[in-house]
């Protein structure tokens, strides 16, 4: 199987059937046919190899991110522009992808960038309440309920291939706590390297954009040649 075979029979096995406390609703893009043709597209277009690559983890799916093409951090806008994969949805721009796909061209465009690198979540699917995105975290509770479906997605996730004994968490804040702390007690990776969360700086960091991309861009690179050397 490719790491794209892999990464689809993954998706298409999650159900959207979570027990999840009061006042909360799964984010389940899965049912929807253009979904999966959009990402059906995306990961045998770029990942239709066995290569290992570097894991980074984001929090949880977005409602306007992966929560529409079922892409982590790709918008339905650089799906089509970036990525070369019409989509009917509605072109609405999302700020966590606009940074990322800066990140990408530093590295090479995303060819050369998927080529090295596989950007997941930390929980497979996300969530909304009272109609805004919520994070895994924001709620103990919600934490709590959701734990054994984080484990499983990475007990599964990881054996498509990730290169070696250290990832990248997507956040510096709760998102690294908390996965730090179970990387502790599972014993996955021997490093997690935490990077600015996309969206926190796009919201409060803009001007210093392409520090930050600088910053991912060496972190990532670091990671992809020691791993490359430790083959």
């Amino acid at each position: 199987m490719t790491f794209a075979d892999r990464v689809l029979d993954f998706h298409r096995q999650l159900s959207p059937d979570w027990d999840l406390p009061e006042g909360y609703e799964l984010l389940f893009p899965f049912s929807n046919p253009d979904t999966w043709t959009a990402m059906s597209s995306f990961y045998r277009g770029y990942y239709a190899d066995t290569a290992p690559r570097v894991f980074l983890f984001g929090i949880n799916p977005g409602r306007f991110g992966a929560g529409v093409t079922g892409v982590p951090f790709t918008d339905p806008v650089r799906l089509a522009e970036r990525c070369g994969i019409d989509n009917p949805f509605h072109k609405r721009q999302e700020l966590s992808s606009v940074f990322i796909y800066l990140v990408v061209d530093a590295l090479g465009g995303p060819a050369a960038f998927y080529q090295r690198y596989y950007i997941t979540s930390v929980c497979p699917l996300g969530f909304v309440g009272n109609g805004v995105n919520v994070n895994y975290y924001d709620d103990r509770q919600l934490q709590s309920a959701v734990e054994p479906r984080i484990i499983d997605n990475f007990n599964t996730q990881l054996p498509f291939g990730s290169l070696n004994r250290e990832a990248v968490c997507l956040g510096r804040g709760k998102n690294y706590q908390y996965l730090q702390g179970l990387n502790e007690r599972e014993g996955w990776f021997e490093r997690i390297h935490p990077l600015p969360h996309p969206r926190w700086v796009m919201q409060y960091r803009r001007k210093q954009m392409e520090q930050f991309v600088e910053e991912y861009r060496r972190c990532l690179e670091g990671i992809w040649e020691r791993g490359q050397a430790g083959r």
